[in-house]
């Protein structure tokens, strides 16, 4: 099954007259005398059919064969003729981003960011059109690109005369408001912390390049954004890509997948979750809050980090994404005890806070042998809310942490591109180190960096170690 999100040219039946977004899957039948394949929308209505006799050889007398190549072309065929009756009626194909932004201002033109980090557009070369030949979409290469994008714009330009009559009516705004060029929601975020102005904070950077920053954006799962003014590529991490967040710079985007989500996972599936729930509820407080003030009480007279020195994750519950990109790996724990109280459900956590810590370091350590130099982490998104999490990247990475005066700091990166398109700043850059603001700098607990330089050296014991295991599993 193969699933397509398109928008439909002129209306049409299929859409019931309406220019909306709608997701369509193929469904395809091998029987012994066919191949029949289907396109169905979301609501279970065919829409349209198509088949292709298979080909039978009869060496002898009741004896059958049929080849799968065969098959396998049938299936092709089918396909394309499905493609081309649904397919061709597709006027536009686009990222959500840039749907929304043809939706305020009736222009195509597509993102920068958009295209060069979700799709395969070069900033330098543009399309390459064997890709598409090579993948069967040569289709897309007709009309200059036209169905996913002829005009490429760099974030935060003005789109065409802004918000539409129709848009602005709709948005309750008026018409002819600029409308930018826009960005994937973690680069917003990495555009709205990365250029604040950080005189007076006492941090490394100040008066460093902004190269020396690294934004993370840390929410269900995380996003490592560093940029240089040339191009670094770095095993495991993303790009780089130009100009996809800064204008001018080139990206690097590594990542850990799940992040916030493997909290929660770790937290509620332990067996004095509910009695958590309960304290915490009774406090009027969230149970991250009242973890955290729990770990206060239960730790001793070393800091709160030194009640994990028996109990190490490796956090890769999902898969690794950066550096080390690797979806096959598994997350481990070790030190576990028998005991299930409310003290080892908060000890289990911060070593959970503590490990994805750790994945940050080992991001960085891999961008910063690849030729970036980092200093400070700029953090922003829901994680950065939560004091422990901040101090542990703080005393993990050794770096400093700036967290920004508005916590919302996508909205205020998306914020950023509209001023600009407004005419009201010179650049992204200009408007970068206006409308970002620092709120609070954590600083990291030197005197601590002997243990967790010790528990990082488990931290990669603990995924050599599972590759040692899963070799020894596939051995014969």
């Amino acid at each position: 099954m193969s699933c397509l999100r398109l928008l439909t040219a002129g209306g049409g039946s299929m859409m019931s007259g309406e220019q909306e977004p709608r997701s369509y899957y193929v469904g395809v039948d091998v029987g012994t005398g066919s191949v029949r394949a289907a396109l169905v929308d979301q609501r279970g209505v065919l829409l349209a059919f198509a088949d292709q006799p298979i080909k039978k050889w009869e060496p002898q007398f009741n004896h059958h064969e049929q080849s799968s190549a065969d098959i396998w072309a049938a299936c092709c065929v089918v396909t394309k003729n499905l493609r081309e009756t649904c397919w061709d009626k597709a006027g536009h194909f686009f990222d959500l981003p840039d749907f929304l932004s043809w939706k305020a201002t009736g222009v195509t033109a597509r993102s920068l960011c958009s295209l060069v980090c979700k799709w395969t557009y070069s900033a330098e070369k543009g399309w390459d059109d064997s890709f598409w030949e090579m993948i069967g979409l040569e289709d897309f290469v007709a009309d200059n690109y036209n169905k996913i994008g002829n005009q490429v714009l760099p974030p935060g330009t003005s789109l065409g005369s802004g918000l539409t009559p129709e848009a602005a009516k709709e948005l309750g705004l008026p018409t002819g408001v600029p409308v930018a060029v826009s960005l994937i929601d973690a680069h917003a975020g990495g555009l709205g912390v990365i250029g604040a102005d950080v005189r007076g904070h006492g941090l490394v950077c100040e008066g460093q390049p902004v190269t020396s920053r690294l934004a993370v954006i840390c929410g269900t799962s995380s996003c490592h954004m560093g940029i240089s003014t040339d191009p670094i590529f770095v095993p495991g991490v993303w790009g780089p890509y130009f100009s996809a967040m800064v204008p001018g710079f080139w990206l690097n985007e590594g990542g850990q997948s799940v992040t916030g989500k493997l909290i929660d996972h770790l937290v509620q599936g332990h067996p004095a979750f509910p009695e958590l729930q309960a304290k915490a509820t009774a406090r009027c407080q969230s149970i991250y809050a009242y973890l955290n003030s729990h770990l206060d009480l239960i730790k001793k007279a070393q800091s709160v980090g030194f009640l994990t020195v028996d109990l190490h994750v490796w956090p890769d519950f999902h898969g690794n994404r950066s550096p080390l990109a690797d979806l096959t790996l598994k997350g481990m724990v070790t030190g576990l005890k028998l005991s299930q109280d409310l003290d080892d459900l908060a000890i289990l956590y911060l070593a959970t806070v503590q490990a994805i810590a750790f994945g940050t370091r080992f991001i960085i350590e891999a961008m910063e042998a690849a030729g970036h130099s980092i200093s400070t982490l700029f953090l922003c998104g829901g994680l950065s809310k939560n004091p422990l999490f901040v101090q542990m990247h703080a005393d993990i990475t050794g770096m400093s942490v700036v967290l920004s005066q508005e916590v919302e700091s996508v909205l205020v990166g998306a914020a950023i591109l509209g001023a600009c398109a407004s005419g009201d700043f010179t650049s992204v850059q200009e408007a970068m180190a206006r409308m970002s603001k620092v709120g609070k700098v954590v600083f990291p607990r030197l005197e601590d960096k002997k243990y967790y330089d010790k528990k990082y050296q488990v931290f990669l014991k603990l995924v050599e170690h599972q590759k040692e295991y899963s070799a020894i599993m596939s051995g014969d």
